[in-house]
């Protein structure tokens, strides 16, 4: 039989010197003993695999060592301490909560406290995941937990705090445990790799360390399986390969392609990753935290951020120079729409990729040919009929690039200003829009140059030659817009069309009978819909009047309730004026809703015997009729 015994065993720490990660613990506990202020109870509360088992074991022994070191440390040699190593200590004593959690185990071990120790100062009990206890068995153990004899100390062990009822956690000290730092656990695993003679590069150990998420026993477990895998010469490929775990190489890829705007070489990246089975969404995050990586090594003073070897945090250092702290941030916040959309995509492959295409364009830079297309304003269909533009220098930039239609076109000076002498306040020929057939004279020199519209019947007038532009005239070009506004081609498009706003046609004024008549179709519809069955009971019995105000026809309904005529107001008013309009054929019909005086509403009775009051009112015979009958009023 073969004597192996893994690593997490092997190496398990013997004393407070080999606690890894938990110095404050161990020197509170050092302290404590050295002092004599030992308390009865204590309870140690962390993540799994962060030394707290092995913290109680090292504690008991310390506190029933005959001769300990100066530091506090057993040592190993006593009695006490060489029958706990070898598993026949009469004074250490350790329960699996998790298989013994009955009342029965507690009034047990309960009984066995009264027992004082042979060897050694203290009976220490160790009750190993002390949350399994069933809630009787909590009960049970409170008493004892709480006036224990003067020789019991009682160590309790858990990974889940919160299962614990809240009269146990009174009655102990409470120690939290923390996970183990990647540092810690790399420097640990590099002792152990020169002890077994192992050839392993400090990558692959920051691999393992990263991938134990802070427990030392399961970086050890890893590091086991990893020497089975690869044997004592461990190659950084095949710890990767072997623990699936994605390389940081194809983060820096990615990233290197994203600065070159080289989308196509992403899309290769991400192919490649998730055809070695890796899940889309691992790699998104690994991407974020790669960049993340990144802006701490751009930012002095943030190194201890980073959990790298040395060699790794160099080429973070170096990626990190050429990325701007913009395009840092930008890609930050599309990783992390990306990760916030992936489990609601429909095609999660796609969201990926088009969200880390994202970053190929972030300092990406237009291409020369839309420069080129985008700085010049399209052409009209008047402009490209025409035999030759007329051109001429303009000595200051515009100002207004919203009047500039493609129809527009400026009229030359007759003489040119120098450069030189330019101002912006030099005067600029007017230019409104004109229609397609409409052609520019050129301006005489002792009067400004205005279009003008001259017959259909007249021939287009020859251009002037076109005089050579000026550097000058150059560098206006490149000021002037490159495109027009939306507005300004929304109102040329209605200008052609000759559905101008300025129109002198008006509307024709409707008659009374006409706008009753469409109210009352209005009606009409809103009692068809059972949807408006409240609408058609107000407008049937609201009183109404049609006047004219303003040059327009109004038809106002009456409401005697503020909160009514605020309800029509917001709701329905302006969508009823638009169905009245779009029957009667104009703009001229308006809807208005105006309250009823209180003096004028009449008084609603609902209920039968309001009724038969108001009836005796009216009608004293009524009320006579009443009493001679013995009637019930």
């Amino acid at each position: 039989m073969s004597d192996y015994i893994v690593s997490a065993r092997k190496y398990r720490p013997d004393s407070f010197e080999h606690l890894i990660g938990q110095d404050t613990i161990a020197r509170t506990l050092k302290n404590s003993i050295q002092r004599g202020k030992l308390a009865h109870a204590y309870l140690f509360c962390g993540p799994r695999g962060v030394g707290k088992t092995s913290s109680a074991r090292i504690f008991a022994k310390a506190i029933n060592c005959s001769h300990p070191t100066e530091d506090m440390e057993p040592c190993g040699q006593c009695e006490s301490c060489l029958s706990f190593a070898e598993g026949r200590s009469y004074c250490i004593h350790e329960l699996d909560a998790a298989s013994n959690n009955g009342v029965e185990d507690i009034k047990a071990l309960m009984d066995q406290v009264q027992i004082p120790p042979q060897v050694g100062k203290y009976s220490v009990y160790i009750i190993d995941e002390v949350h399994m206890l069933s809630q009787q068995a909590f009960n049970a153990f409170l008493k004892t937990l709480e006036e224990p004899p003067a020789h019991a100390i009682f160590i309790l062990c858990t990974t889940e705090k919160h299962k614990i009822i809240p009269t146990i956690l009174s009655r102990c000290q409470t120690y939290d445990f923390n996970r183990i730092s990647v540092p810690d656990i790399v420097r640990n695993l590099r002792n152990i790799a020169d002890k077994e003679n192992v050839s392993i590069a400090d990558e692959s150990l920051h691999v393992i360390a990263r991938k134990a998420d802070g427990a030392m026993r399961d970086a050890l477990t890893i590091f086991d399986q990893t020497i089975a895998f690869c044997g004592t010469q461990v190659d950084h490929q095949e710890v990767l390969r072997n623990l699936n775990v994605l390389d940081y190489d194809y983060s820096f890829r990615l990233v290197e392609a994203a600065l070159r705007s080289d989308y196509a070489t992403v899309l290769l990246i991400i192919n490649e990753v998730l055809s070695k089975g890796f899940n889309a969404l691992y790699f998104v995050v690994s991407v974020g935290e790669h960049l993340r990586d990144l802006l701490v090594s751009k930012t002095g003073g943030l190194e201890a951020l980073l959990d790298f070897p040395e060699s790794l945090k160099e080429r973070y250092k170096k990626q990190s120079e050429e990325c701007s702290v913009n395009f840092l941030y930008t890609a930050l916040s599309y990783i992390s729409a990306c990760e916030s959309g992936f489990k609601q995509a429909a095609n999660q492959r796609l969201h990926v990729e088009f969200s880390l295409l994202k970053l190929c364009f972030i300092n990406a830079k237009p291409d020369a040919s839309q420069q080129s297309l985008s700085s010049k304003p399209a052409p009209s269909s008047a402009a490209a009929s025409a035999p030759a533009p007329v051109s001429a220098p303009v000595s200051a930039p515009v100002s207004a690039p919203a009047a500039l239609t493609p129809q527009a076109t400026v009229a030359p000076q007759a003489t040119a200003a120098p450069a030189a002498s330019a101002t912006p306040q030099a005067s600029v020929a007017s230019a409104t829009p004109a229609t397609p057939q409409a052609s520019v004279a050129p301006a005489s020199p002792s009067s400004p140059a205005t279009p003008a519209d001259p017959p259909a019947s007249t021939p287009p007038q020859a251009a002037p030659a076109e005089p050579q532009p000026s550097a000058e005239t150059g560098r206006a070009r490149q000021r002037r817009p490159a495109a027009l506004s939306l507005s300004s081609m929304m109102k040329e498009e209605k200008e052609l069309s000759g559905e101008s706003k300025e129109s002198t046609v008006q509307d024709p004024l409707p008659s009374e009978a006409d706008v009753e008549k469409s109210w009352k179709d209005i009606i009409a519809m809103c009692q068809a819909s059972p949807v408006s069955s409240r609408l058609a009971g107000i407008f049937s019995n609201a009183p109404y009047e049609i006047s004219l105000k303003d040059n327009d026809m109004f038809l106002t309904i009456k409401v005697d309730n503020e909160n009514t005529k605020k309800w029509l107001e917001d709701k329905f008013v302006l969508r009823m004026q638009t169905k009245m309009q779009q029957a009667l054929g104009t703009s001229r019909a308006r809807l208005g809703v105006d309250l009823i005086p209180a003096e004028e509403v009449k008084e609603i009775i609902y209920m039968a015997q309001d009724k038969a009051k108001k009836i005796m009112e009216d009608h004293p015979e009524v009320s006579h009729l009443v009493v001679d009958l013995e009637l019930d009023s």
